[in-house]
């Protein structure tokens, strides 16, 4: 069955993707990575760009300007990549300020405002290009001589250090020519061009800055950090690089709490049960420190964080199995939660009390049904389809009539697709898929499981991308892969000689469907891969050897489905 209770967590942080980091209290500053996006800017209104490439470019510049700053190379090899010539005027205009005077990088900044002041100029000083160009001369004309003294410094520096690099590189390529002219060092050149070329490939976190970001920097990298946390981790920093970006961040504002917020996301992924704590109760203190929770809501505001940082430590205590901890949290959360008259916080509550009987093994049914009528009266859709969940998947397990089953989940398809809660759609499929296939029901189980896997999102910032990354997806795969191992125990139960080549064929192709889906998990690719080539060995051991691959596939399978806990 799948599992409900992941989801049963408040996060103050996030709001349709969007992390509010107003907390900062940075403000924008001029710096020779923004002096080189200038630049960019700059020849894109000046050279004569084909349409494709200014399309891309167009693409490229929102990321550039929210982002954290980048080394001079990595930033060229990005502009490269959409177009090489404007890469290279980039490079040509960098190089006359780097080695120029101060007055060179003076008169840049004088001339820079005169193509978009222009009649036909196709960036308004209301766009995303004019705002952040208006921002960079605002902050570059308040500089003091000193000031504007240290970035002409800085800019020099920014440059050479890329063309130091870059002759190194050179350096490498040069002697690694030289020794092709030696016959029997052809396999040692070759693996030394391909650590070259290694090396000059971008770079992800080693190449930044490890610098102060300003406000929107740390708001943009917080925002898409989390996004890809919860939507596709793949494409997430992994934990130590991310946990590196996020003390570099702390070290230069130490009461910054979203960032303590990611930070408690981030130690969740390892398992890091003491920095999960202390990240999240920094996270609370520093949100009521700053104010903005106390001047939203009055003077409820302090009250409301204190019993949400109850909630999300007993929701914490409970991922753990720390259940006596997680009761106290509970019973702490519940009476702040009466003293300010706060229904929704005690409906969160109460949906983990029965989450916490059902992990501890007790019955949850009266509770679970308190809780849906309680959330249906407060319009909690979220909360009541939750308990409807709980209470089908309690129902399958104690026996119930498969009709039954079917109409709650009926009811909770109607209220999710009415609220658009794809999260909810996931996990109803998912359910949907174990009842079939508990009573026996296959075709059903590999429709709905089908249907599952070929969905895309329903949320706003996450619209029409299919989401492979969640528990519900992964219990789909198993379901799968455990019906294709069916069709392939079924396929080989009776010898067959190697001329009945129609059985032979479905057997094949059923073991190669089974394959396909469960060489999606690394650890178990290696062994399906074994009994793949045990089964598709030579004619002559076909009949001798099916026996073997039954068994060690069916083995494995077991296994999978033991390892994961799919009940």
């Amino acid at each position: 069955m799948a599992s409900v209770h992941e989801s049963l967590y408040f996060n103050p942080m996030m709001t349709n993707g969007v992390v509010h980091a107003n907390v900062f209290g940075i403000k924008d500053w001029v710096t020779p990575y923004k002096i080189s996006v200038l630049a960019l800017l700059y020849e894109m209104t000046a050279a004569k760009i084909s349409l494709l490439e200014r399309r891309r470019l167009n693409k490229l510049i929102l990321p550039l300007q929210q982002g954290p700053d980048l080394s001079l190379g990595q930033f060229l090899r990005t502009v490269e990549e959409c177009c090489p010539q404007t890469a290279y005027a980039i490079k040509l205009r960098l190089q006359e300020m780097a080695e120029g005077e101060l007055k060179d990088m003076e008169y840049f900044f004088s001339t820079l405002p005169t193509p978009f002041t222009a009649f036909d100029s196709e960036a308004y000083k209301t766009s995303v290009v004019g705002l952040f160009m208006r921002h960079m001369l605002l902050a570059y004309n308040k500089l003091s001589f000193s000031q504007v003294y240290k970035l002409y410094k800085s800019l020099q520096e920014y440059y050479h250090s890329h063309s130091q690099s870059e002759g190194q590189v050179s350096l490498s390529v040069l002697a690694a020519d030289d020794s092709d002219m030696d016959l029997t060092s052809t396999e040692d050149t070759v693996g030394d061009r391909m650590e070259s070329k290694a090396l000059d490939t971008p770079l992800h976190l080693s190449e930044l800055r490890k610098g102060p970001l300003s406000q929107k920097q740390a708001e943009y990298f917080l925002a898409r950090q989390a996004y890809l946390m919860k939507n596709d981790e793949n494409k997430a920093l992994k934990p130590a690089e991310l946990q590196e970006e996020l003390n570099n961040m702390l070290k230069f504002n130490p009461d910054f709490a979203e960032a303590h917020y990611l930070n408690y996301l981030n130690s969740m992924r390892v398992q890091d049960i003491f920095l999960s704590t202390h990240s999240l109760l920094h996270y609370f203190d520093r949100f009521i420190l700053s104010g903005n929770d106390g001047k939203s809501n009055g003077d409820e505001g302090y009250g409301r964080s204190l019993r949400y940082a109850a909630l999300n430590l007993a929701s914490l205590h409970c991922r753990f199995g720390h259940y006596q901890q997680a009761d106290l949290a509970l019973q702490e959360a519940i009476r702040i939660a009466q003293e300010s008259n706060d229904h929704v916080c005690l409906q969160h509550c109460l949906s983990w009390v029965y989450t916490l009987e059902q992990m501890k093994g007790f019955d949850s049914t009266v509770l679970t049904e308190d809780s849906v009528k309680m959330a249906a009266q407060f319009c909690l859709p979220y909360l009541a389809s939750l308990g409807i969940q709980s209470l089908v998947q309690q129902g399958a397990t104690q026996g119930k009539t498969a009709h039954k089953l079917m109409d709650a989940l009926k009811d909770t398809d109607i209220l999710h697709w009415k609220h658009s809660l794809s999260e909810l759609i996931e996990i109803s499929l998912a359910q949907t898929t174990s009842i079939w296939r508990m009573y026996g029901k296959s075709t059903m189980a590999l429709q709905q499981a089908q249907l599952l896997l070929n969905m895309s999102s329903l949320e706003p910032v996450n619209f029409g991308v299919q989401q492979n990354n969640t528990e519900a997806f992964a219990i789909a795969l198993c379901h799968l892969a455990e019906l294709h191992a069916e069709q392939v125990t079924d396929s080989t139960s009776p010898p067959f000689p190697p001329r009945h080549q129609p059985r032979t064929g479905q057997a094949y192709h059923s073991l190669c469907a089974a394959l396909g889906l469960l060489s999606n998990f690394a650890f178990i690719a290696g062994p399906v891969w074994g009994c793949f080539r045990d089964f598709a060995a030579s004619e002559r051991t076909v009949s001798s050897s099916h026996t073997t691959c039954k068994g060690k596939f069916f083995r494995l399978v077991l296994n999978t489905w033991k390892g994961w806990n799919i009940y």
